[in-house]
């Protein structure tokens, strides 16, 4: 397979620049009220804490987080148990805190269009790597966790 030649972290960051814009200057419907937006910092805050948290955890096992580079350890503990993506799953609530925090509609569609992004050209392929590479273990893992919650 190879590694991708556009990573997660750049669609992450187009993302985010292309939600900030369409809600400033594209805003379809204003449908939070002024204050209750800042409701939006939880989801922010407990997606960089689920990025960077899953992160370390790959770095502790001593295997990659770069998508199509195999993987040395399959990591299963700790948020894992969880999510079987939780550094995805950490883009998707800090993009949702932006969207909140825009409160316009706008937003909503590049956190919609994300996820299948992510979990067309990336899950898919990943889990199809750790697949051959861990057979029955990542079998059984599969069947007890969640790929998003």
């Amino acid at each position: 397979m190879g590694k991708p030649k556009i990573l997660p972290p750049t669609y992450f960051l187009v993302a985010i620049v292309a939600m900030i814009v369409s809600g400033l200057f594209l805003p379809l419907a204003s449908i939070i009220p002024p204050f209750w937006n800042l409701v939006g910092v939880i989801p922010f805050a407990a997606g960089v804490y689920l990025s960077i948290a899953a992160d370390g955890m790959f770095h502790k096992a001593n295997t990659t987080v770069i998508p199509g580079e195999e993987s040395s350890q399959l990591v299963t503990g700790g948020l894992y148990r969880l999510t079987r993506n939780p550094m995805y799953l950490g883009f998707v609530l800090i993009l949702l805190g932006v969207a909140i925090l825009l409160r316009s509609l706008t937003p909503y569609l590049f956190v919609i269009a994300f996820v299948i992004l992510i979990d067309r050209a990336f899950i898919r392929m990943e889990e199809g790597m750790l697949a051959r590479k861990f057979g029955a273990a990542w079998n059984a893992y599969q069947r007890t966790t969640r790929r998003w919650i």
